[in-house]
C-alpha cells in the first residue's frame, strides 16, 4: 500500500433526513450510542448523521476497502478529540485491515452546507507521518554542536601549524 490514501464522500442532508424520520431505528443500527448522543444534542441532528456516516464511507475508500470484506457498520466511527476535532476510531475487521496495511492514523475532515455534508479521510502509515518539528531547544542545541565542532576543527588546524612549525625548526636546526 502507500504511504498515504484518501478517501471522499458526500452525502445529502435532505436525504437522510427521510431516512431517519421513515426508519427511526437506523440511527441505532448504523451508529454507536457516543454518535447518536453527540448528533442528537445539535441544532441539525441530521446534518451531523450525515457527516457521521460520509466519514465512514471516506474511511473506507482511505482503507482500499468498503463495507463488503468483513467490515461491519459500527467497525469505523467518529469521536472528538479534547480540542473538538473529529477523529476516526476503527475496530473490528476495519481495524485489522489498517493494521494489515501498516496504517497508524486515520486523519479525518468534516464539513456541511444547507444541503451537503462532506468527509475526507488520509490513512498514514508511519513513515508517512509527519516529524515533529525542531523546538527552540533543538535549534540552540544544534547551533551549539556547530561550534563545538568549528571549534574542535581550529584546534586540529592549530595543532598542524605547530607540528609543522617544529618540523621546520628541527630541519633548521640540523643544518647548522
Amino acid at each position: 500500500m502507500a504511504e498515504a490514501a484518501i478517501g471522499v464522500d458526500i452525502v445529502e442532508i435532505q436525504r437522510f433526513e427521510e431516512i431517519l424520520r421513515r426508519t427511526p431505528s437506523f440511527a441505532q443500527r448504523m451508529f454507536t450510542e457516543q454518535e447518536r448522543a453527540y448528533c442528537e444534542r445539535s441544532s441539525r441532528p441530521a446534518a451531523h448523521y450525515a457527516c457521521r456516516f460520509a466519514a465512514r464511507e471516506a474511511v473506507l475508500k482511505a482503507l482500499g476497502t468498503g463495507f463488503g470484506q468483513g467490515v461491519g457498520r459500527k467497525d469505523v466511527s467518529v469521536e472528538r478529540d479534547p480540542n473538538g476535532r473529529p477523529r476516526a476510531v476503527l475496530s473490528g475487521r476495519a481495524l485489522e485491515i489498517a493494521q494489515e496495511k501498516g496504517i497508524v492514523e486515520v486523519a479525518l475532515s468534516l464539513s456541511f452546507t444547507s444541503g451537503l455534508a462532506v468527509a475526507n479521510a488520509m490513512a498514514i502509515t508511519d513513515s508517512a507521518r509527519p516529524k515533529p518539528k525542531a523546538t527552540k531547544q533543538d535549534e540552540k542545541a544544534m547551533i551549539a554542536q556547530s561550534f563545538r565542532d568549528a571549534r574542535s576543527v581550529l584546534d586540529d588546524l592549530e595543532r598542524v601549524s605547530i607540528d609543522d612549525a617544529s618540523e621546520t625548526a628541527v630541519d633548521s636546526d640540523d643544518l647548522q
